[in-house]
């Protein structure tokens, strides 16, 4: 499991290189053709890592009720960010998956709901949505890139 929280951890260092030199103005910028913007895309990011992990094992999330409820899978862009907002979100980006692995290590993902994704694959322990959230991950990284294209 060791590679796959490094790849979370390099996936995620590479979504916030993609973020160097844009203003705020652009990362909520939707270019025509998309649905989405970069802050709605790097949130969902951390909002579906800890629903897939920590929601799905019975446990608490570890970002706020509110940011779940406004980036989840099926919502679209509502919120503006501060510019200290958004560096809440990209510390949560890059501290998660530490905190994943320790969580792991730590035994405490002990039960798991099955979850069948929008992908067909169904999800039923932590050991099949930590490396599927990689793929998802990726996923959005791609269209991080794409919106790029278009600012």
């Amino acid at each position: 499991m060791k590679t796959q929280f490094d790849i979370l951890r390099k996936s995620r260092e590479l979504v916030v290189k993609e973020l160097e030199g844009l203003s705020m103005d652009q990362i909520h910028k939707i270019p025509e053709g998309f649905k989405n913007n970069i802050a709605w895309n790097v949130s969902h990011l951390v909002v579906t890592q800890q629903l897939l992990h920590y929601k799905l094992s019975g446990l608490n999330c570890l970002c706020t009720d509110e940011l779940i409820e406004t980036h989840r899978k099926g919502t679209a862009p509502t919120k503006t960010f501060t510019e200290e907002e958004f560096e809440e979100v990209l510390e949560l980006l890059l501290g998660l998956p530490d905190t994943l692995q320790e969580d792991y290590e730590a035994g405490i993902f002990e039960n798991y709901t099955e979850y069948p994704t929008s992908t067909g694959f169904t999800l039923t322990s932590i050991e099949n949505a930590i490396p599927f959230n990689n793929f998802h991950e990726g996923i959005h990284y791609g269209i991080i890139r794409s919106i790029k294209k278009f600012l």
